[in-house]
């Protein structure tokens, strides 16, 4: 076997379908498994909605797009949503009667951490809790939303405390890999934005990915944690949202009404072997779909 005759091998990384063709497409097929794969995004541009409906969407078998398996959800703030993890496990269900049980939430084990020091204990926990093997799928899919949470108040800014938290950053997603390596797993966290002042190529000088900057809601932001968390993750999908004033005509009325319309775009800012892509999507009762341009 020689190198050239190894790079001409298939890549035969399992991949999770977001269950939309336009937004697999940017993804070369969907979420990989063995890897990190983070969604970045300001509060309300879809970063949660899609991990919920991949929890759902691992359930299927890889012959419709999913990993045949179950899923673990680890949230960090606010409640988490089951009223609308419910909704599309009834959705799916009813699309998918042979295949997804009358209870998808019986196959997604969800659990609140409040810092990273206990979501190091936890991830301790899940790796006892899938050797055991004792689910009725197994385990093959983890969120984390969000990363950016736990580290929002816990370190300082000082030499010390930075140091700190790259090392709990690198123990981290160190574990997630060991993780997603040994099972065969898919690993997606959230993370948020932060506005950002600078010079247009990059941050502090250094482009990371596809893209020169990141743009939102009308402003220039840049994924929190900096450099070194970037650095821990394989992928990176940004995801803008964007509020347009359009006009409205609204019938027997003098004059027309001004309207806000939210526009979201799906952004692959990196991943291995990919070049860039995008698609404009849009939330619905069934989940996250793309816009074909």
């Amino acid at each position: 076997m020689t190198p050239q005759n190894l790079m001409l091998l298939p890549l035969s990384t399992p991949k999770l379908s977001i269950g939309c063709p336009i937004l697999d497409h940017c993804l070369g097929g969907g979420i990989a498994c063995n890897s990190i794969t983070e969604l970045v995004g300001e509060s309300g541009s879809g970063k949660t909605q899609l991990c919920l409906q991949l929890t759902v969407r691992a359930q299927l078998p890889p012959s419709h797009g999913g990993l045949g398996g179950s899923s673990i959800y680890i949230f960090t703030e606010f409640s988490f949503p089951f009223r609308r993890l419910q909704q599309l496990g009834n959705l799916y269900h009813a699309s998918y009667p042979n295949l997804i049980r009358l209870e998808p939430l019986e196959d997604i084990y969800v659990h609140g951490v409040h810092d990273a020091q206990e979501l190091i204990h936890v991830l301790g926990d899940i790796e006892a809790f899938i050797a055991i093997d004792h689910t009725r799928l197994p385990v093959k899919l983890i969120v984390i939303d969000s990363i950016a949470a736990l580290f929002r108040s816990q370190y300082q800014t000082t030499p010390a405390d930075l140091k700190r938290r790259s090392e709990m950053f690198f123990n981290i997603s160190g574990t997630l890999k060991g993780l997603a390596n040994k099972y065969g797993l898919a690993v997606v966290v959230t993370n948020q934005v932060v506005d950002f002042i600078g010079p247009h190529h990059g941050v502090n000088g250094v482009r990371l990915g596809n893209l020169e900057s990141l743009d939102t809601s009308g402003r220039r932001v840049s994924p929190a944690l900096g450099l070194a968390w970037a650095h821990c993750i394989n992928s990176r999908v940004f995801l803008a949202r964007h509020e347009q004033s359009i006009e409205v005509d609204i019938r027997n009325a003098p004059s027309t009404s001004i309207c806000s319309q939210t526009h979201r775009t799906f952004h692959l800012v990196f991943a291995p072997h990919l070049a860039y892509a995008s698609a404009e999507f849009v939330i619905k009762k069934e989940g996250i779909v793309g816009l074909s341009q």
